[in-house]
């Protein structure tokens, strides 16, 4: 009998905690913040692409596991959430997925903002730049061959028809006029070592100061390097009639998909830091710059890692400030 009643309560408890759980609501999330890694640990060592968002919004909360994701999602009380999604296309977009698909989170009305540092062209950025993309395209789709196997001088990229839905993608340009009229007093951390660097490349671009900008983001698995490829990436925006290419990084047109796909890219934010040149300076080759002597490598990661921060978090806090504003669209009027 006593075996009974224990059989009885046991049965009673685990359907007592199968409607609790099924009857919790997920988790609103009003602003998330995907970052692609970090580091060493969360808070209180040298940071790389999360961290100044942990210390800002996270610190002290419970880490929650997500089955597929590539590290837990960080949430807080006011609805902004976070995680560090992994490096490279397909390792980035499978963690959105999963955070996307589960069931304790409501995504239906967040925001996203996809930060991370990223690689420039010297004659158009520099070493501590942040940049709000306008466009994202991916580089890997398409065509290519060796150049000794074309014309000379022509371009060795093709475009493959059928990849136009998914090899492109604007940004909401009302979305990038608050990000960028919130950001544009911003003090920008520099460093001694970067601004010594930046005097290694001719270019007026690559000698000044950091600063805000605009422009396009290119996705690719591929770290390409050096001025061929560089302009290889500058003439497929202008073939896809994106902005100017001004950011290499190997995540952000892949998660765009996948958000998209289920609740479309209207409120999509991709920041970006730029930490190197995407070519070496005319003294060195494009292997030497990619595998540098110890010393000869660009300063500046510090600085620009809290630089992506220091300019995305004000758009993040007016979102969840506002929400009543926010929740059904971006306002159409920018107000500061």
């Amino acid at each position: 009998m006593l075996e009974v009643c224990k059989s009885g309560l046991t049965a009673l408890a685990i359907s007592t905690l199968s409607a609790t759980i099924a009857s919790a609501e997920p988790l609103k999330v009003k602003v998330f913040i995907g970052t692609m890694f970090e580091i060493g640990e969360n808070a209180g060592d040298r940071a790389g692409e999360f961290q100044h968002w942990f210390e800002k919004y996270w610190t002290g909360t419970e880490p929650q596991d997500v089955a597929g994701a590539f590290r837990p999602v960080h949430c807080n009380d006011d609805g902004v959430c976070g995680s560090v999604l992994g490096m490279g296309k397909v390792n980035s977009s499978a963690s959105m997925q999963a955070i996307l698909l589960n069931p304790n989170y409501d995504f239906s009305e967040a925001y996203y903002l996809l930060a991370g540092v990223a690689g420039t062209p010297p004659s158009r950025g520099t070493i501590g730049d942040v940049v709000w993309g306008t466009w994202l395209v991916d580089y890997d789709l398409g065509h290519r061959w060796a150049p000794e196997e074309g014309e000379p001088g022509a371009p060795v990229f093709m475009p493959r028809k059928g990849y136009e839905a998914y090899r492109l993608f604007e940004m909401n340009p009302a979305l990038v006029a608050w990000g960028v009229a919130l950001s544009d007093d911003i003090e920008m951390r520099d460093s001694e070592a970067a601004q010594d660097y930046r005097q290694r490349y001719p270019d007026a671009a690559a000698q000044a100061a950091p600063s805000v900008k605009t422009g396009t983001h290119m996705t690719g698995d591929t770290f390409f390097h050096g001025p061929g490829l560089s302009n290889q990436a500058q003439y497929m925006t202008e073939l896809y009639g994106a902005d100017d290419y001004l950011i290499t990084e190997m995540e952000a047109a892949a998660i765009a998909l996948v958000i998209g796909r289920q609740h479309g890219i209207d409120r999509i934010i991709s920041l970006r830091g730029a930490v190197n040149f995407d070519q070496g300076n005319p003294d060195e080759t494009t292997l030497q710059h990619l595998d540098p002597a110890p010393g000869e490598t660009a300063g500046g990661f510090a600085e620009t890692v809290e630089n992506i921060t220091l300019v995305g978090a004000p758009l993040v806090d007016r979102i969840v400030t506002d929400w009543a504003q926010w929740k059904t669209g971006t306002p159409a009027e920018v107000a500061k």
